[in-house]
C-alpha cells in the first residue's frame, strides 16, 4: 500500500531533518528518496522564503536541468502571466498542480512549457508545495515524457509534503543559527535584457559562491531580481538567498532612473546578519504572532512590566507567552532566547 510507503518515507525524512543537514543537502537526499516512488525525468526542488514567497535556493536531481534553461525557468517563475507559479499556488493554498489539469489555452500560455519542457521533449509536469501549519517552506517541480502523473503520484507527494516542510524549516533554522563571516555589500548593474553591465569587486565573491551550487546560478538570480524590480509596484524587490556554504544574503533590486537605458536595474547584495533573519526564525520555530511580538520586545531588552504595557496585556500573560516560546525554542532563559534568535556574525 502506498500509505505504508508514505509513512516510511516520512519517517526517513524526519531522520534526515534530525541529522542537522542544510537545506540543499536535505533536499538532495529527499529527492533521491522520493524518486523511488514518483518517477520523473527531471526534478527541481526549491526552498521558499515564507515571508515573501521568493525562492531562496534550488536543488536539482539527476540528471540536472541543462544550465541554458535555468534562466528561462527563473524568468517564467516570476512572470505575472505564468500560470501556477509556486508563489501563486502558495497564495491560493493549492497543495499541488498538474500541467494537464489546466485548460489547453493556459498550457500554451505557460512559458515553462513552451520554452523549456517542450524543447526538452517532456510534456507532463507536477508541482507540489511543502506546507506546514499553513506556511510554505518549499516546493517541488517534476516533469516527464509520456504518461501523466497519476492521482496516486499526487496523493503520495502531498502525503509526504508536510514532513518535507517541517524538515526544510529545521534545515533553515540550523543554517541561520550557524555563524557566518561578514562580507562587504556588493552592487551589480543589469541591462534591459538581464545582461551584466557592471559590478563591484565584492560581487565576484558572491558570483563564485552561488556558482558553486551550479554554473550560471549567479546570473539566474540576477535575472530574477531584475524581473522582480521591474514588476514591483513599489519600485523595489527584496529576496534572501543562500550560497553553497549555507550563508545567507539579502538582495535588493531597484530600477535605475536617469541611466543610459531605462531598463537598467541595480542589485545590492549584503551578507545577512542575525537580526535580519529574525522573521524567518520566528516562522521556523512556529511562533504565533503574539509570541513574536513578545520576542521582539525581549530582544529589545524590555522587562516584563514594560512588555505588558506596550502590548496592553497583563504581566502574567507575558510570562505565559514566554513559557510557550521557551518550550518551542528549547531555551530556559531570556538570555538564551536572545542568543537563539540573534545568531552572531564573525568579522572577517
Amino acid at each position: 500500500m502506498w500509505e505504508e510507503r508514505a509513512y516510511r518515507v516520512r519517517r526517513d525524512i524526519a531522520a534526515l531533518a534530525a541529522s542537522g543537514l542544510g537545506v540543499s543537502d536535505l533536499h538532495a537526499a529527499a529527492i533521491e528518496l522520493m524518486g523511488h516512488d514518483v518517477k520523473a525525468e527531471l526534478t527541481c526542488w526549491a526552498a521558499i522564503d515564507p515571508e515573501n514567497l521568493v525562492i531562496s535556493t534550488m536543488t536539482s536531481g539527476e540528471p540536472r536541468i541543462p544550465h541554458q534553461y535555468e534562466p528561462l525557468l527563473a524568468e517564467a517563475e516570476y512572470s505575472p502571466r505564468e500560470p501556477h507559479t509556486f508563489a501563486s499556488m502558495a497564495r491560493r493554498r493549492e497543495a499541488y498542480s498538474r500541467l494537464s489539469d489546466l485548460p489547453l489555452r493556459e498550457q500554451e500560455r505557460s512559458a515553462r512549457f513552451r520554452n523549456v519542457w517542450r524543447p526538452l521533449g517532456v510534456q507532463q509536469e507536477l508541482r507540489v508545495l511543502f506546507t506546514s501549519d499553513g506556511v510554505c517552506w518549499g516546493a517541488a517541480g517534476l516533469v516527464r515524457a509520456g504518461k501523466d502523473f497519476t492521482d496516486r503520484d499526487v496523493e503520495f507527494f502531498t502525503a509526504v509534503g508536510p514532513a518535507l516542510a517541517s524538515a526544510t524549516r529545521l534545515a533553515v533554522r540550523s543554517e541561520i543559527s550557524g555563524r557566518t563571516q561578514a562580507i562587504r555589500p556588493a552592487i551589480v548593474v543589469l541591462g534591459s535584457h538581464g545582461e551584466l553591465r557592471s559590478a563591484t569587486p565584492e560581487a565576484q565573491r558572491w558570483r563564485e559562491r552561488l556558482d558553486e551550487i551550479a554554473p550560471g546560478r549567479f546570473m539566474v538570480v540576477m535575472r530574477i531580481m531584475a524581473g522582480g524590480a521591474r514588476g514591483a509596484a513599489s519600485g523595489g524587490f527584496r529576496a534572501r538567498i543562500r550560497d553553497a556554504r549555507g550563508e545567507w544574503a539579502l538582495l535588493q533590486g531597484s530600477p535605475l532612473m536617469g541611466g543610459d537605458d531605462d531598463g537598467e536595474v541595480a542589485v545590492s547584495i549584503e551578507q545577512v546578519a542575525g537580526e535580519q533573519l529574525v522573521g524567518m526564525l520566528f516562522a521556523a520555530y512556529d511562533l504565533s504572532p503574539r509570541e513574536q511580538e513578545v520576542c521582539r520586545q525581549v530582544i529589545a531588552g524590555y522587562p516584563t512590566a514594560a512588555i505588558a504595557a506596550h502590548l496592553l496585556v497583563t504581566p502574567n500573560t507575558v510570562q505565559d507567552h514566554l513559557k510557550s516560546v521557551f518550550a518551542k525554542t528549547g531555551v530556559r532563559s531570556r538570555g538564551e532566547l536572545v542568543a537563539r534568535l540573534q545568531p552572531s556574525v564573525d568579522s572577517p
